[in-house]
């Protein structure tokens, strides 16, 4: 059933159909409650691109998501939630996601995600795990179109992002295990190219320095947020001439990784070693020993998210340059502050105190 068999019931333009339904006030209440209603009975769904070019917005939200830096066969331990907590956040603003795939910017060039914000009428575009720095991306925060990122640090005219206080949190872990007499407290970070990474590792520093700790290199190993570099970073660190006697690693799942190594080394968690990770994933609860770990609420980050883009996304009514250069909706330069979130420790079984002696 098409929008003039609805007009031709209603006995009105199709004009007038197209106000009644798009809330337009130059629509009398009576024609309106007679159109919907006639609408409803013949289950009229109106044609969404139509809407769209009519009202010169597509509430849509793309999602710009690079799985560059994960190895083969690993999952984003995060991105579900990020997914879950976006969708609740736009579904409140009658908005629709998109996840724009990351591996297009390397099969078509610079102008990859602009060209795709501009095929689909993104109205804006939250982005996490990509290099803001990145030709594909840097011509996408120059296109004017709103751009929020999640851990990601933009800057830029209609750009902002939101991210957890991961210093504070890391600061937090060193300082419990500090509380607990261990002085050999080593750490196990993420991709160096991430702000998380970053953050923590700074937390970590931070935390030591203020605590009148050494600051031992080797004590510091890479891992990229997955089981298997935990694992093989908490192999290293044990094997180590004075090994520590606790360690904090900047995920949970590397955290669970390192439970294993030292399982497998014949040591016991935590009489031997302390292992605390960041994140609180659902399987912090599950392991044996159940994991001590700095916990972050995606759900609020994502919605946080959500919420500064409303912010830009609502500045394309105000005067200056249409975005890319074309017809429509303008916008002027703005930026929304970045939101940082706080963290809390949650305190389970894997962390102790110092093994006596040590």
């Amino acid at each position: 059933m098409d929008i003039r068999e609805l007009a031709r019931r209603s006995g009105v333009s199709v004009a007038t159909v197209s106000r009644a339904l798009n809330g337009r006030p130059d629509v009398s209440d009576r024609t309106r409650a007679r159109v919907v209603a006639i609408a409803r009975e013949i289950g009229y769904e109106p044609n969404q691109q139509a809407r769209s070019l009519a009202r010169r917005r597509s509430d849509l939200v793309g999602l710009v998501w690079d799985t560059g830096y994960v190895a083969a066969g690993a999952r984003h331990p995060f991105l579900a939630d990020v997914l879950i907590g976006l969708k609740i956040a736009l579904d409140a603003t009658d908005h629709h996601l998109m996840l724009i795939s990351g591996a297009t910017e390397g099969t078509r060039g610079d102008q990859a995600y602009v060209r795709t914000a501009g095929q689909y009428g993104l109205e804006g575009v939250v982005l996490m795990g990509v290099d803001e720095q990145s030709p594909a991306v840097a011509a996408l925060l120059a296109s004017g179109r709103p751009c929020v990122g999640i851990d990601l640090p933009l800057v830029g005219a209609r750009t902002s992002y939101v991210t957890s206080d991961n210093r504070a949190g890391a600061a937090s872990a060193v300082a419990h295990l500090y509380s607990l007499g261990h002085r050999r407290i080593a750490t196990v970070t993420g991709p160096m190219h991430l702000l998380p990474s970053i953050e923590r590792l700074a937390g970590y520093q931070h935390q030591c320095a203020r605590s009148g700790l050494p600051d031992r290199r080797e004590y510091v190993v890479h891992g990229d947020f997955f089981l298997t570099s935990g694992y093989v970073a908490m192999q290293q660190l044990l094997a180590l001439p004075e090994p520590p006697t606790a360690v904090f690693l900047a995920s949970d799942e590397m955290a669970v990784g390192a439970l294993h190594a030292a399982m497998d080394a014949g040591l016991r968690v935590p009489h031997d070693v302390s292992v605390i990770g960041y994140d609180d994933v659902e399987a912090a609860a599950l392991v044996r020993p159940a994991l001590t770990t700095v916990a972050q609420d995606w759900l609020a980050l994502a919605a946080s998210a959500v919420g500064n883009l409303t912010q830009l996304m609502a500045a394309t009514d105000a005067p200056g340059v249409a975005v890319d250069g074309a017809a429509g909706a303008a916008w002027r330069p703005q930026t929304v502050p970045p939101r940082l979130l706080p963290t809390h420790l949650v305190i389970r079984d894997s962390c102790g105190p110092v093994k006596v002696g040590l």
